[in-house]
């Protein structure tokens, strides 16, 4: 089966020639600093050392007639190009799609040495991702292009890693967002892979070049160079692409807008994980205040809260207001600093954005600022990009739930900005309530050693990946699971093996009757 993913093409200016092999090291034999697969300095890409992303398919690394330029989020200096092909262009991409029959690559059935091959490919890349120098260099390069701290980037390699290692061992298209740019496509590729499919793969422009460059490791690792393509275009040429080359099945992870319009022009064979306005309930048991205020600062503002997973809404129980969580939330956003990208660039939404949406915010009645609020100082991120510092605003409950104020309050802002408020026991049907109306049910937090309390809240919700207990977080898994949506039959997962099989497999049932027929039987009357 053909599926989509998201790819790039080759240099405008000279084919690149690659060496190594994955089964010993990643390295070439030219030096210890040189990585044989990749194609660039991660620490040295910018505006005077410019790189370029090349697109993929049918085996070949290919450029285009037209290149976009990438900007630079930390100064606004052109420092990437990507492939911008013309509508002329695609044909090579559809004719990819065509040419995978629908029972895939391989099956239980077909060519199943291929489930070894994999398996070993998944090893070989999980042992090059587990070399400091390998890891350091991913971490480094998703830096570069969605700025995170280190910790951040070199955490999305290390779950990367880990995927890899615990999996060692048809006609599809796969669509990936920028704040992941390493986790979340190669994670969904793999899973296409490992079924059989033959996945075509686009991923956000803006971070593009790092699953260019893992491409190039795992072909390094015995991945043939046909069975993936990857693409670089503009939103109406992959539309274009979609549309005539008609994948069995497409796998996006972005905004709900966009996954609304592909499930209508794909006929429904999407499966979706798009936006999440996530919540977090703190419940009546007070207890470990610092390591609860700590999370919810991890889980509102790590990578300036651009995850799908990040806490948009914190509902705080009454018990709390004693314990002074509001000025220790405070506190440790204001640690966030832009010189280590504990607080960056935010590339969906514009600072005038964001501060026209602070504003309207604090026009509800009893509505206040509680921290944050202002552009960042003394910085270059360009204009087209946002740049503020970590927000929390407080509503009252009540006024959340009017019908002026819901929708309003709830939108997702992909960027540092969370809403605060507190509720009482007696209000809890309030906060549940909300929680309901909610469009978007992927993740949430239940922050409560409280068993009744848990059972309570967690029977009464939805949300597809919920955390429960004192340590409950919405982001920063804890052990390797399964996230994805609820409530939806389109909803995508990530993950686990169960996420691969509902995501990049069918169920289909062979029944073998091969007899042998009685001696005695005879033909029977008509039926």
């Amino acid at each position: 089966m053909h599926r989509f993913v998201g790819t790039r093409v080759l240099s405008r200016h000279a084919k690149r020639v690659f060496t190594g092999d994955c089964k010993g090291h990643a390295f070439s034999n030219r030096d210890s600093h040189s990585l044989a697969f990749c194609t660039l300095d991660a620490e040295e890409v910018s505006g005077s050392r410019s790189t370029e992303v090349l697109n993929l398919v049918q085996g070949e690394w290919r450029g285009t007639s037209r290149w976009t330029d990438i900007v630079d989020p930390l100064n606004g200096q052109k420092f990437i190009a990507v492939p911008d092909p013309s509508a002329d262009e695609i044909k090579p991409f559809v004719e990819s799609l065509h040419s995978c029959p629908k029972s895939g690559l391989h099956n239980p059935l077909k060519n199943p040495e291929r489930y070894v091959m994999y398996g070993d490919v998944s090893a070989r890349a999980a042992a090059a991702l587990k070399q400091p120098e390998v890891s350091h260099f991913f971490a480094k390069l998703i830096q570069r292009v969605s700025p995170k701290s280190f910790a951040q980037a070199l955490g999305e390699v290390n779950v990367t890693q880990t995927f890899l290692e615990n999996f060692s061992g048809d006609q599809v298209a796969i669509i990936t967002p920028f704040n992941f740019p390493l986790e979340i496509p190669l994670l969904q590729l793999m899973g296409a892979l490992y079924m059989g499919n033959k996945p075509l793969l686009k991923v956000d422009s803006k971070v593009s070049i790092v699953m260019e460059q893992m491409l190039r490791l795992l072909h390094q690792c015995g991945m043939p160079l046909g069975d993936v393509d990857f693409v670089n275009c503009d939103g109406s040429i992959m539309n274009r692409l979609l549309l005539e080359g008609d994948p069995r099945m497409t796998l996006f992870t972005g905004s709900s807008r966009v996954a609304e319009k592909l499930a209508v022009d794909l006929k429904g064979r999407v499966k979706l994980e798009d936006a999440g306005f996530d919540w977090k309930i703190l419940g009546p048991d007070v207890q470990e205040v610092d390591y609860v205020a700590w999370v919810c600062d991890q889980d509102a503002y790590a990578c300036s809260g651009q995850k799908c997973s990040a806490q948009s809404i914190l509902f705080v129980h009454e018990n709390w207001n004693s314990a002074n969580l509001v000025p220790k939330l405070k506190a440790l956003a204001e640690r966030r600093k832009l010189e280590d990208l504990t607080v960056g660039p935010v590339l969906t939404v514009t600072t005038e954005h964001m501060l026209a949406h602070v504003k309207r915010i604090l026009e509800i009645p009893g509505a206040k600022l509680l921290f944050g609020g202002e552009p960042l100082e003394n910085h270059s991120i360009p204009e087209i990009y946002g740049a503020m510092k970590p927000t929390a605003i407080f509503v009252p409950l009540d006024e959340i739930l009017k019908d002026t104020n819901f929708d309003v309050v709830t939108t997702e802002i992909f960027g540092p900005f969370q809403i605060l408020t507190n509720y009482s026991k007696n209000q809890l049907h309030m906060v549940l309530d909300a929680c309901e109306r909610m469009h978007a049910h992927l993740t949430a937090a239940v922050v409560s050693n409280d068993i009744t309390f848990l059972q309570d809240v967690l029977g009464r919700s939805v949300n597809g990946t919920t955390y429960a207990g004192i340590r409950a977080r919405t982001t920063g898994a804890p052990q390797n699971h399964w996230f994805g949506p609820a409530g939806d039959p389109r909803g995508a997962g990530i993950g686990t093996p169960e996420a691969i099989k509902l995501v990049w497999s069918c169920h289909r049932e062979i029944i073998y009757d091969v007899g042998p027929v009685p001696d005695e039987w005879t033909l029977p009357a008509c039926t």
